[in-house]
């Protein structure tokens, strides 16, 4: 099995906690910060090469999403127990703790995802829009919709934890693979 891809970027190299997991087949380069019990899974791309990224604990990063910055202008900070589905695309942007953002969304430039807020899946929330501590907004321009549910931040909170806990599967799981002849 692969291993994820670890690169620094002029002599920066990614800080990772010791309990991530970061899956095979992702890669992570340059001026990045990855917090405690943080899951970064198959295929996802973090590259902080033109400014920095950080990424808060627990926060989990599904399948095939791109985190990425922009040019001296726009770092990309996450906060913690964040939730990002998968194929996600999020660009130079705050998503504070607690956030959630949809499969397939994107989150461009100077936005901010305040805290317990929900960017719907497909949504593009264009840039230096501000969606609001528990809001939820959808479409391509994203707009807001409704308020978040109660039921809806109990799921995200539970989601956390599975992913936390998964997270510590797999790594078991390739630690034992790799130490197999």
């Amino acid at each position: 099995m692969s291993a994820p891809i670890i690169l620094p970027w002029r002599g920066v190299s990614p800080t990772i906690a010791s309990d991530a997991f970061i899956a095979p087949g992702a890669v992570v380069i340059g001026d990045v910060v990855i917090g405690s019990g943080v899951t970064i899974w198959f295929n996802c791309v973090v590259r902080g090469d033109v400014n920095h990224i950080r990424i808060g604990a627990r926060t989990n990063i599904q399948d095939g999403s791109v985190v990425h910055v922009s040019y001296k202008t726009h770092p990309t900070i996450i906060g913690e127990d964040v939730l990002i589905g998968h194929m996600a695309t999020i660009h130079g942007c705050t998503l504070e703790s607690k956030a959630f953002i949809g499969m397939r969304a994107t989150v461009m430039d100077g936005v901010v995802v305040e805290k317990e807020a929900m960017v719907a899946a497909g949504a593009l929330v264009a840039p230096n829009k501000r969606v609001l501590q528990r809001q939820m907004w959808a479409g391509a321009p994203a707009r807001f919709v409704r308020d978040v549910k109660p039921e809806e931040l109990a799921s995200f909170a539970n989601a956390v934890e599975r992913y936390v806990g998964l997270g510590e599967e797999y790594r078991t799981l390739l630690a034992a693979n790799t130490a197999s002849p």
